[in-house]
């Protein structure tokens, strides 16, 4: 008997390369789909644009996977256009969505990246699924309008949909908070320039986030929301001081003002109850300081 398949776009990206490693590890036959370059030793990997529906179809028919895993995304909330949010992340999606309806493919489950942002400034802590979503940006915007619009598809496919709260990992773009504090520590660089240093973070390890991805098709139920959390909020003051800790080095933090971001979500904790009822996860997830201990003796 053939292993079952597993498309997962943004395959090349930061997660896609863990979420494939996963799933490899677990014995399933993993493909993907990206515009990120490819090695040419993967004959699995085909690639296509998000907003393209005829290179779409083409890759859907060509893996036809078991399982899809929806990870492609523009995913820095300041990124400089509004447009390219809901090209990418809502009409990109519905595209590929309907290439996989139409090719009767992911009968084992499509889960779709959302995101936790999509909370905004909630009161609620820890925020459970149930939370009513305030997007406060054009990320978390799309976001949600790609949930929205992905209930479309639930007659034709058997969708969850994860909501992952923040998350790092050796290989994350500096342009993100955590890969830059620890760039900085592990350059033993004088001092560092930060935005907003008033927030709080529910902070993931990605191998653990890669896990959560395999669990949701391994156990989820066609039209679960998840949240993908580790159920702690850390304090960027926290992060800071762990980052001293572990490398023994100081940094003069000092707040450049052209960083700071308007309508910032101050905290941001979500509740893991859903996702934990899944699997045992909880208790193999990595800690925080385990993360940046990871992440700090990568050279």
């Amino acid at each position: 008997m053939s292993a079952p398949r597993v498309l997962i776009t943004g395959r090349y990206g930061f997660t896609g390369r863990y979420v494939a490693a996963e799933f490899a590890a677990a014995g399933w036959d993993v493909w993907g789909t990206g515009i990120a370059a490819a090695p040419e030793t993967d004959p699995n990997f085909i690639p296509a644009n998000l907003t393209d529906a005829v290179q779409l179809s083409d890759v859907v028919a060509k893996s036809r996977p078991d399982a899809v895993i929806h990870l492609a995304a523009i995913a820095f909330v300041a990124h400089g256009s509004a447009e390219d949010f809901y090209r990418i992340n809502l009409i990109g999606t519905h595209l590929l969505l309907d290439a996989i309806a139409s090719n009767d493919a992911g009968k084992s489950g499509v889960i779709l990246a959302s995101s936790a942002n999509i909370y905004g400034n909630t009161d609620q802590v820890p925020i459970r699924e149930t939370a009513t979503p305030a997007p406060v940006n054009d990320y978390a915007v799309s976001k949600l309008s790609m949930e929205h619009m992905a209930g479309l598809f639930t007659d034709r496919l058997p969708l969850v949909l994860a909501r992952p709260f923040n998350y790092t990992g050796r290989g994350q773009d500096a342009k993100f908070l955590v890969p830059k504090i620890v760039s900085h520590f592990r350059d033993r660089a004088p001092e560092m320039a930060l935005g907003n240093l008033d927030v709080a973070r529910d902070f993931s390890d990605v191998r653990d986030v890669a896990r959560a991805y395999r669990v949701m098709v391994d156990h989820a139920t066609c039209g679960d929301v998840i949240n993908i959390c580790s159920g702690h909020a850390t304090a960027l003051g926290d992060v800071i001081q762990m980052c001293q800790d572990i490398t023994g080095h100081s940094i003069d933090v000092r707040v450049n003002p052209e960083f700071v971001r308007a309508n910032e979500v101050k905290t941001l904790m979500g509740d893991s109850t859903k996702l934990d009822s899944l699997s045992p996860q909880g208790s193999t997830r990595h800690t925080f300081r385990d993360t940046l201990s990871w992440m700090l003796s990568d050279t």
